[in-house]
């Protein structure tokens, strides 16, 4: 997609997807410092100067910030540095009964991890509604993809072919067909498939290929050499205790993916090409938004996974940065010093800028802003 056709209201609609996930974000931090009666003097969607705020009844400061690309939560006695007893001689002990930093470890930690947490409830919620409203979708015995010098191309078959059966077996759904050719390396097996609406017998032996099991036994299998059609499927709605598990399932399954990916840069296995910021996500915001309400909310909440496990990273700056600090205190039995903190909040500083800086240089290959302009003065 070229500059030119890079719409606003993509920015408009990324802003609202980043508005509501930070708010989530922050409210799981705003709750857990209230539970644990830590005074919350601010809470902020975006940086910068404020647009509109108003005060509540317990006197924290709600606003809206000129930058919308964030938010925070300034609770009272954050960030403040042990120093010979100075700060402790300050405050009443009023004041220290609601101070972030007058509270235990364990309190402290609890609060900095409400944030990425809530970011996973909320995508186990987002994943179930999905799953409860619009459904699961559940691949049925139809060719997608038909792998070339596999035994489905030499038995004659297409893409968009529906199986209707195989050796006289009604099978409705693609694991039907996964079973059976499973179970049936180098045995002729007849199918009876719907091509355009037009009913055909074709015969293939499925190749046999030796895999281990879950049980570490090695097995020999049969492959047909087809993938499911991503257009051909059911949607089968989930009562709401399946679709909380379905949400869970989700969840972790996006976790993981994400944290292998990461793990293939790292070690070098994959190109940090597909890596998007900002104006990438924008753009996939709009054309989900597009696409209807469904699609939307599977946006946030996979976008909402992205948001928890980014701020466990144990970098300074980020959450997982400040429970790493809080795990040394606890093992130590005393804070950091406050030069080490502050070096390695500069380090974590500029860790994340020069990955910010990076992702916005792959935002701007990817949508073709650099080559847009190369165009203008050549």
């Amino acid at each position: 997609m070229s500059i030119l056709g890079f719409a606003w209201y993509y920015v408009i609609v990324f802003l609202l997807v980043l508005t509501v996930l930070v708010f989530v974000h922050e409210w799981g931090h705003f709750w857990v410092a209230r539970k644990n009666k830590v005074r919350v003097e601010v809470f902020s969607i975006g940086f910068g100067p404020e647009l509109y705020g108003w005060n509540d009844k317990h006197g924290t400061r709600w606003k809206i910030s000129a930058i919308p690309l964030g938010g925070y939560v300034k609770m009272f006695g954050e960030g403040e540095e042990e120093s010979n007893g100075d700060s402790s001689a300050e405050l009443t002990e009023e004041e220290k009964a609601v101070s972030f930093h007058y509270k235990t470890v364990g309190q402290r930690a609890a609060i900095v991890a409400a944030g990425p947490i809530v970011n996973f409830i909320f995508a186990i919620f987002a994943f179930a509604v999905l799953a409860g409203v619009i459904g699961t979708a559940t691949p049925l015995a139809g060719a997608g993809k038909v792998m070339p010098g596999s035994a489905a191309e030499d038995a004659g078959f297409m893409s968009g072919d529906k199986i209707l059966s195989i050796n006289n077996e009604d099978i409705k759904y693609f694991e039907d067909l996964r079973r059976i050719v499973t179970a049936n390396p180098e045995e002729k097996l007849s199918f009876v498939i719907d091509r355009d609406g037009a009913e055909h017998t074709l015969t293939a032996t499925p190749n046999a290929k030796l895999r281990t099991n879950e049980d570490g036994v090695e097995e020999t299998v049969g492959l047909l050499g087809v993938e499911f059609n991503p257009d051909y499927i059911e949607l089968e709605r989930q009562g709401p205790v399946s679709a909380i598990w379905v949400g869970i399932q989700r969840t972790y399954y996006v976790s993981a993916n994400i944290l292998t990916y990461v793990g293939d840069m790292v070690s070098g296995n994959r190109s940090t090409d597909d890596l998007g910021g900002p104006l990438r996500i924008a753009q996939v915001s709009g054309q989900m938004a597009q696409q209807g309400i469904g699609d939307l909310l599977l946006l946030m909440a996979m976008l909402s996974v992205n948001l928890g496990l980014i701020n466990l990273f144990p970098i300074p700056m980020l959450d997982g940065g400040h429970l790493v600090f809080f795990a040394i205190e606890a093992l130590l039995g005393r804070p950091l010093g406050a030069k080490a903190q502050e070096y390695g909040f500069r380090f974590g500083l500029i860790l994340v800028m020069m990955l910010v800086v990076f992702v916005t240089w792959n935002d701007l290959v990817h949508l073709e802003v650099i080559q847009f302009f190369k165009n203008l003065i050549t």
